[in-house]
């Protein structure tokens, strides 16, 4: 049993609440063990997105099970789900919903009336979301900031919790939009799948060649997802691990005074102050999860790839030279957090 000097936490209702994190984090993973093989990494990276309240973007080659993934964690999840695929004729509309004119039978009057679209839900699936252009991606800007969609002079609040849970494909430009940098931002997370190992495939292959795949059950619900994600905003964070996570945000701009040299010769835009924020919020949601109420320097670690790679920006020196992002925000953790 944890006390409350271990956890850090006020009263012994979040300690039980934070042990009723952890059982429940258990059962969700297992759950999608059934459906997905591997990923820890990346499911583990879902569930910090999820009880920080925050977006993630999925990029991987063709599959992976990327879609799979979502739509698993979907259904352990007692919450309404809707899945939308981007395509390139995808409209604004499409997304948030649309007025239509209604005629009353027996006066003749006729109204307009809105109806909502596959936005109005607690998880979204944005099933390849490059392959839509910028008018179609920015349907989302506004329902993934605000929680809250405008149509004509009516703006809708969305239920919550919201997420919006994004798929990309990296190798194939044809017919895709690139993300622009405001869109990205949106997200806290940008996760990566990588091929599996021969061992994982061998399940794969084993697994989804047996016959249809059994129905999961739920594990939580919104009421409930509520409570955890009121619990992490509790968290007490160290002003020490507060001031690394800001520090290293404020590394990734070539113009801050603190900024390696190789970030000011290689970086042409770094991140923002969401990533700051996302940094200090994943990591105690990440120690949430693992039964701890306090982050350290290794939750901070832990989460700085997936906050920033897709907030800074390299230049034309990093392209010359072969550096992806990936490859310097690695190269800044190490320096910055050692």
């Amino acid at each position: 049993m944890l006390t409350g000097a271990e956890t850090g936490t006020q009263g012994s209702g979040d300690i039980e609440l934070l042990e009723q994190l952890t059982e429940t984090r258990a059962r969700l993973e297992t759950q999608i063990a059934r459906r997905i093989v591997g990923q820890a990494h990346v499911v583990e990276k879902l569930l910090v997105a999820l009880l920080a309240g925050g977006h993630a973007l999925v990029v991987g080659v063709p599959g992976l099970a990327k879609t799979t993934l979502i739509a698993t964690l979907a259904e352990t999840l007692k919450l309404p789900f809707h899945r939308i695929q981007f395509t390139p004729d995808l409209m604004p509309s499409d997304i948030t919903g649309t007025e239509v004119m209604d005629e009353n039978p027996e006066t003749g009057r006729r109204v307009f009336r809105f109806v909502p679209g596959p936005i109005f839900a607690n998880v979204i699936l944005a099933d390849e979301i490059n392959r839509t252009p910028p008018k179609t991606q920015a349907a989302l800007l506004q329902a993934m900031q605000e929680g809250e969609v405008t149509v004509g002079n009516e703006t809708f609040p969305l239920d919550r919790p919201f997420f919006v849970l994004a798929t990309q494909n990296p190798i194939e430009h044809e017919g895709t939009y690139p993300l622009p940098e405001a869109q990205l931002d949106r997200f806290m997370l940008e996760l990566r799948i990588t091929y599996p190992s021969f061992e994982e495939e061998t399940d794969i292959a084993s697994m989804t060649t047996a016959g249809s795949p059994e129905p999961l059950e739920p594990v939580m619900d919104g009421e409930r997802l509520a409570e955890f994600q009121a619990l992490v905003r509790r968290v007490p964070v160290p002003p020490s691990v507060v001031q690394a996570a800001v520090r290293l945000a404020r590394s990734t701009r070539p113009d801050d005074r603190d900024a390696p040299e190789f970030i000011r010769e290689m970086i042409a835009w770094g991140a923002g102050p969401r990533a700051s924020q996302y940094l200090v919020l994943g990591g105690k949601s990440r120690a949430a999860l693992h039964g701890r109420a306090a982050p350290d320097l290794e939750d901070i670690r832990a989460i700085a790839p997936d906050v920033l790679r897709h907030r800074v920006v390299p230049g034309f020196e990093a392209e010359a030279a072969g550096r992806t992002a990936d490859d310097l925000v690695a190269e800044l953790i190490a320096s910055v957090l050692a």
